[in-house]
């Protein structure tokens, strides 16, 4: 039987402990590497090219930006988030970021091993109430139309339609390109493609349309 190697990051030491616990006793996983920072995280990852990353969120450093790291540097590793956030910032970020899986720390350790099981065979693991605010994000990322002049609209993509939010938060191109995980002359190219399909000369007017369209 194969044994798939995981690493576990989280800064609370018995989660950890409980975590490696509840992996190796099923026989079909083994523990390669523990970490309590995203730093020490991508660190590890690197150097013992796991199966499975298995990482916190809230950890100093913050998970999601170890996970972006590691998908960069260990491409066939599998990103599993376990956290206790619900938040759907945290939930998209998270997919932005390459993970494949977001699990909730009440998981029983039953299921915590199906559901690295499952992500391991290349399916998608989250919490049903999740799946739900994914499909209800993407329903209205693909409905949604910005009107133009003269009766038109034009359509955004879905990362367009992040960077015109984050702009309207008033958001530097630095700052959005830390939020999505992207460089900052990505953010510019989105950018530069929001003005040109909005018939915009500048983010003020993007954003003073996008309002407008909500009144």
């Amino acid at each position: 039987m194969t044994v798939f190697t995981v690493l576990v990051a989280d800064d609370h030491t018995r989660t950890r402990t409980t975590v490696r616990a509840a992996l190796e006793r099923s026989g079909e996983f083994r523990v390669c590497a523990e970490a309590a920072s995203a730093e020490d995280a991508v660190a590890a990852a690197v150097a013992s090219r796991p199966d499975v990353c298995l990482l916190d969120i809230n950890m100093p450093g913050n998970g999601i930006s170890a996970a972006s790291a590691i998908a960069d540097a260990v491409p066939e590793a599998s990103i599993v988030m376990l956290t206790v956030s619900r938040h759907d910032a945290d939930l998209f970020d998270a997919l932005r970021a390459g993970a494949s899986g977001y699990l909730i720390k009440e998981l029983g350790d039953d299921q915590l091993v199906d559901s690295l099981r499952r992500v391991l065979r290349g399916e998608a693991c989250l919490p049903g109430s999740l799946v739900t605010r994914l499909v209800e994000e993407f329903r209205d990322r693909e409905h949604r139309r910005i009107p133009l002049a003269g009766g038109r609209t034009t359509r955004l993509t879905g990362r367009e339609w992040d960077v015109l939010e984050l702009m309207r938060t008033g958001a530097t191109t630095a700052e959005i390109a830390d939020r999505l995980f992207v460089s900052p002359t990505t953010v510019r190219t989105h950018v530069s493609s929001i003005l040109r399909k909005l018939h915009v000369r500048d983010r003020r007017e993007a954003v003073a349309l996008l309002d407008a369209t909500e009144q």
